[in-house]
């Protein structure tokens, strides 16, 4: 069985680690996704896997790495996807400067 949680963290969460911490747990766990700074300091993430893993990881983006200072953490159960491995995202852009290329509204990391 797999399972999706998309996780939206706040705080000091940037410049931290965080997002190259969640890609080395999530590969040493196998569970698939992307992790992406966000345009207001913030970081979400996509999670993937098996119901346990998946726990971890989502328990571990409400810690995260050693420097970081998690002021919040929320998740939100979605349909799987079928994502295989887990990669940084580029950053995502701010709401009032999307680029070109990417439609508003569309997020990057589904596929």
């Amino acid at each position: 069985m797999t399972v999706r949680q998309h996780v939206h963290v706040a705080g000091r969460v940037q410049g931290v680690f965080y997002r190259d911490t969640c890609r080395r747990l999530a590969e040493e766990r196998g569970v698939a996704g992307w992790v992406r700074n966000l345009y207001d300091g913030d970081v979400e993430a996509v999670f993937e896997g098996s119901p346990d893993d998946v726990a971890t990881m989502a328990r571990w983006a409400a810690e995260g790495p050693p420097a970081a200072r998690v002021d919040h953490c929320t998740g939100v159960a979605e349909e799987p996807e079928g994502l295989s491995g887990f990669r940084v995202l580029p950053d995502a852009p701010s709401q009032d400067n999307p680029p070109e290329d990417i439609p508003p509204g569309v997020d990057p990391g589904a596929r």
